[in-house]
């Protein structure tokens, strides 16, 4: 199936910013993460959207991987498209194609030669979901998370072959892990489908660990969450993804945190917002109230009147961002209640009092006197 366009992927134009691509991702990675998906048909079509998104925005987000992407396709970014003509003059003893693969291969860094010509990969990157509290997100943390690891083989000692026996070299590539296939004028260079570029062969794989000469296991790694990240933002342990190929370096892991709902508060960058409720007589009398903020109480002076989505200001009972030098506000957002479940004293004294009420006229109810006004207007 052909991979799609990856500007369609992350919905952007081609001419878009490094913000505008990171913004993208950042929702897609939200949208599509599979932890947020339930069933296993879903979360499957979201794991496939979730590493479609990774892998355009891995391609975008680096410079030099862009303009061979915006200039070649798919192929100017795919490392097993490498290669071109062969034994031409002017090029070196090499010719063309390995002038070719040499630029292609100091542009994307996905893959180089190793000891005895083999090709060596850069391990792959891990993906780790960790989810925080609001509060830990604006003070920070200390934390310990599980990830996978690869140790030496206690029984082949790394080497992959069982104990006894050697490994051999791959007599297809003689050890070089690729192949050159000519096809008339052209040569392309692939990976040797005998050892699949690793240049040796073992004819008798350790039962241990399979022939891989490492098994895998779980450690654990200590990471600082800093203070003021946001839901979506990732931290990168680098060195700690899986190991490379033919030793090539390992990849890198990202831990992308996740911020759980608040009772109480939502973010909006570095501001909170709070829904305050009141009763029916503080917002007419008016007074003192307290309300809370990530840092304790505090005291809001509630004027006489106060009419409901009435909002208050607490400068810097926000949150401190990664970027910020100071932290946001905190509105507070006054939601008057009406009483339910009144008593027939209560209801009594209720309508007398709105009696009282509309004696006065327009003047204790300014809004409904004004609505009022435009009523009789419009159908005047």
């Amino acid at each position: 199936m052909a991979k799609r366009d990856y500007y369609e992927v992350l919905g952007v134009p081609k001419n878009a910013s490094d913000d505008e691509i990171k913004k993208a991702y950042r929702k897609i990675s939200s949208k599509y993460h599979p932890d947020r998906h339930q069933g296993d048909e879903a979360k499957a079509t979201a794991e496939e959207k979730f590493k479609e998104g990774k892998e355009a925005y891995e391609m975008l987000s680096d410079p030099q991987k862009r303009a061979a992407y915006d200039q070649y396709g798919h192929a100017g970014v795919d490392p097993n498209m490498r290669g071109g003509f062969g034994g031409q003059e002017g090029f070196g003893g090499g010719g063309f194609a390995e002038a070719f693969g040499d630029i292609f291969g100091d542009m994307f860094g996905q893959q180089r030669r190793g000891g005895g010509g083999r090709q060596v990969y850069k391990g792959n990157d891990l993906s780790y979901a960790m989810e925080i509290s609001l509060e830990e997100a604006a003070q920070g943390k200390d934390a310990q998370i599980k990830i996978p690891a690869w140790n030496d083989c206690d029984t082949c000692h790394g080497t992959g072959a069982k104990p006894g026996t050697d490994v051999k070299t791959c007599t297809t590539c003689n050890g070089n892990g690729a192949v050159q296939m000519r096809q008339g004028f052209f040569s392309v260079q692939q990976t040797c489908p005998t050892c699949h570029g690793s240049g040796k062969i073992i004819p008798e794989p350790c039962s241990a660990c399979h022939g891989q000469g490492k098994i895998k296991s779980q450690k654990t790694l200590e990471i600082k969450i800093p203070a003021g990240i946001d839901d979506g933002m990732r931290i990168r342990s680098s060195g700690n993804g899986e190991p490379g190929t033919n030793g090539g370096p390992p990849g890198d892991l990202y831990i992308e945190i996740r911020v759980k709902a608040h009772e109480i508060f939502e973010r909006d960058g570095d501001d909170l917002h709070c829904t305050v409720p009141i009763s029916m007589t503080k917002a007419a009398l008016g007074g003192e109230i307290e309300v809370p903020t990530l840092s304790g109480k505090a005291a809001i002076d509630i004027p006489e009147g106060t009419q409901p989505g009435k909002q208050f200001r607490l400068r810097g009972k926000g949150i401190k961002g990664l970027r910020s030098s100071v932290a946001g506000d905190l509105y507070c957002h006054i939601e008057v209640e009406i009483p339910v479940k009144l008593t027939e004293f209560q209801r009594k004294t209720l309508k007398e009092f709105d009696e009282s009420l509309q004696k006065g006229g327009g003047k204790h109810s300014p809004s409904s006197q004004s609505f009022a006004d435009k009523f009789k207007r419009f159908f005047s």
